[in-house]
């Protein structure tokens, strides 16, 4: 989908991407708009600057809507390449009824981190909503609430879906029976629990406070976290009520009814769940990551929660690293953002995400088929 500033691919993930098809011939074009949700339940305590869900929206729009091409970024020096997408036009007629996906991002990220993935799928006849999670994204200083109290970006994605819904253009064309959701690192979290599996915080903590701790406990975004100078030390006693609230309800269940298979891509906090944790998930689960990755380390993440999953697909990636995930590059992202931008050795970031979209196009193919119920 993406295009060039990668190495070659290796033999290994030459060899894994035989093993998938190419997608279909393209019959839609990608729409783009974006929607300003503003749920019953403030955010003010979480310290964004921004309250309201602002969320992206890509969807099927019909070939006679020509797309554009955009990069993303500023307009001038875009840091990541774009899928080109025909904004604001109308959801394509080609269907009555659409599925809808919900995507969440990574920390300190946004929805469009994850365009390559997103607008495959709109391409393939799916709605797909990503909100960027208030006090924990790219365009306004991080929070420590939004850093910190992970169980409450379920609850946005849920109100996403709310919004979506009802909203005139699309909430009409989405079929109800055909919604799950997406998401990478934080965000895999995210869509784990909006499945119905729980926290269990105390035991993270446990994890990140023993020799046993790895790179989870310290992800380098933490770094962007804005906090008041003049703030007393961060201790228990001196987090705020609704920071102790929503601590005291990190274990509760977030799963949305509504949601019917999950695809989690790095999924991160594995210590963060116990053999108790997927006791009410019963919807599908796929599960992907990278073999290099080092950022959610593998053998305390993604092959933790599966050890807790035994039905869930697990798909490991070869040479893949955790930012693998994020929209390819171009120069001026590789200039200022070398960390994420740059992946090992003969890894195409480009063929990978191809392959990684197929896989969540066939994964809803199967979880939430046409006239399915």
């Amino acid at each position: 989908m993406f295009r060039r500033y990668c190495a070659a691919f290796a033999s290994a993930a030459a060899l894994w991407s035989a093993a998938v098809a190419a997608p279909a011939d393209q019959t839609l074009h990608v729409g783009e708009a974006t929607r300003v949700f503003h749920p019953a339940v403030a955010r003010y305590w979480r310290g964004a600057q921004t309250q309201a869900l602002v969320t992206t929206i890509w969807y099927p729009a019909d070939l006679t809507n020509p797309e554009v091409t955009h990069d993303i970024g500023a307009h001038d020096r875009p840091f990541f390449h774009g899928h080109p997408a025909a904004v604001d036009a109308p959801l394509s007629s080609a269907r009555a009824k659409y599925p809808l996906l919900v995507l969440s991002h990574g920390t300190g990220g946004t929805a469009d981190s994850l365009d390559w993935l997103a607008s495959a799928l709109a391409a393939e006849g799916y709605i797909v909503a990503g909100t960027n999670h208030p006090g924990n994204n790219a365009f306004e200083p991080m929070t420590l609430d939004g850093f910190m109290l992970w169980w409450e970006r379920a609850t946005d994605a849920s109100e996403v879906l709310d919004g979506v819904l009802a909203d005139p253009m699309l909430g009409p064309h989405v079929d109800r029976d055909r919604i799950g959701a997406v998401g990478f690192s934080l965000g895999g979290y995210t869509v784990l629990e909006l499945a119905g599996a729980r926290t269990n915080l105390a035991a993270f903590e446990r994890f990140c406070a023993s020799p046993q701790a790895d790179a989870i406990c310290h992800p380098p975004e933490a770094a962007r976290i804005h906090e008041d100078p003049g703030a007393p030390a961060l201790t228990l006693a001196t987090l705020s009520p609704e920071t102790k609230a929503s601590r005291a309800r990190a274990g509760n269940s977030y799963r949305d009814p509504r949601i019917k298979a999950v695809f989690a891509i790095a999924p991160a906090l594995g210590e963060a769940f116990d053999s108790t944790s997927f006791a009410d998930v019963s919807i599908p689960v796929s599960l992907l990551a990278g073999e290099a990755d080092v950022t959610a380390p593998v053998d305390t993440n993604i092959h933790r929660i599966a050890g807790f999953m035994p039905k869930a697909k697990v798909t490991m990636v070869p040479g893949a690293a955790h930012y693998t995930f994020l929209d390819t590059c171009l120069p001026a992202g590789f200039e200022r953002l070398a960390t994420i931008c740059k992946d090992n050795p003969g890894v195409d970031r480009d063929a990978i995400h191809a392959q990684t979209a197929q896989r969540a196009i066939d994964f809803f193919a199967v979880t939430l088929p046409a006239g399915g119920t």
